[in-house]
């Protein structure tokens, strides 16, 4: 199968769901004009390291797959677990990473587990608390079986994260995401290298914009010393998340506010999942044979991961503008 990896959104998720996909189908896959519109075109270090990584899991033959290509050919062998360990390099996302093998590692024959060094809270991606506690919670009411412990965290430039991912063969089920029960705002206020008020403030920043808001907030912090320095903020209702990062000249009171705004902008009245893990669920719902959510905004990014699913699998989602607003994707 050819793919045009500038199509859509045009980015490295076009990468990592065709290839996640062609594993799992073994239907081999050619992408061209990776990257094609991005300021700095081709595959960057962390999406080199996401198909190495996946081909070493799955025997894969790969061509292209080197910094600043726009052009590889991926041809699948078998999936099969085992204990791996991957280096990144520097910041490069763990979440992002993660994306690329999950859909893959739950057909392998028996327990998989992956050490990962990079990025753990880093800009455009996930972090590793939403992909623990809105991405894996959610996934797991569909049958996924997978476990994320976070041992270091890493933050940009530096990284130097660590994660251990644990995934077994898993059993997709059609599950519904189109109501939100969350009754709490839970949160982790994170920071290492830096005065121990900085997480402390984030938290309370966050809390007192929420609870103004009407919502109640379970918010923990957690200060550490490790070699990468900087801050964060993950908060959580159901599998709706907001995230924001501390940075130079920021203070820790605002990133506390952005987090909570970023948050409720997807918390409205009917939504079962905000508009980043709508993209995520797509592959997903796919395997599983249904399913169906409700969002605040059907994102570039999933119309790109529904168009790419929709070549390896046969489905076909549908969409659908409700009367309050929201849209309700099904299969």
């Amino acid at each position: 199968m050819k793919l045009d990896g500038s199509y859509g959104e045009g980015g490295g998720q076009i990468l990592r769901t065709a290839v996640a996909l062609s594993a799992v189908t073994g239907i081999p896959v050619e992408i061209e004009h990776i990257r094609k519109g991005r300021p700095k075109p081709g595959l960057l270090a962390q999406h080199v390291k996401a198909v190495e990584g996946l081909a070493r899991i799955c025997d894969a033959r790969v061509s292209g797959c080197c910094l600043q290509s726009t052009w590889i050919s991926f041809i699948p062998g078998k999936i099969k677990g085992g204990n791996y360990k991957v280096d990144i390099g520097t910041a490069g996302s763990i979440s992002l990473f993660l994306q690329c093998l999950m859909p893959a590692l739950m057909h392998s024959q028996g327990e998989t587990r992956i050490n990962i060094t990079g990025g753990t809270d880093v800009q455009w991606s996930p972090s590793i608390d939403y992909m623990r506690f809105v991405t894996l919670v959610s996934l797991g009411k569909m049958g996924y079986k997978c476990e994320i412990s976070l041992i270091r965290r890493g933050y940009y430039p530096r990284g130097g994260g660590c994660v251990e991912a644990i995934i077994n063969p898993s059993y997709l089920k059609s599950t519904n995401f189109e109501t939100n029960q969350c009754t709490i705002v839970e949160g982790i206020s994170h920071s290492s290298g830096l005065p121990s008020h900085v997480a402390q403030r984030q938290a309370s920043s966050a809390k007192k914009f929420l609870n103004d808001q009407g919502y109640n907030s379970n918010i923990s912090t957690e200060v550490n010393d490790h070699p990468s320095t900087g801050s964060g903020i993950t908060l959580w209702c159901g599998a709706v998340g907001g995230i924001a990062l501390g940075k130079p000249g920021l203070k820790a009171e605002k990133v506390g506010v952005i987090a909570a705004k970023a948050l409720l902008n997807e918390l409205k009245p009917g939504v079962g999942v905000d508009e980043y893990l709508a993209d995520q669920l797509i592959p997903y719902m796919a395997l599983a044979g249904g399913g169906s959510f409700t969002t605040r905004i059907i994102s570039m990014h999933t119309k790109t991961n529904i168009w790419v699913t929709e070549q390896f699998l046969p489905v076909k989602f549908k969409i659908e503008e409700l009367e309050n607003g929201l849209f309700r994707v099904w299969i």
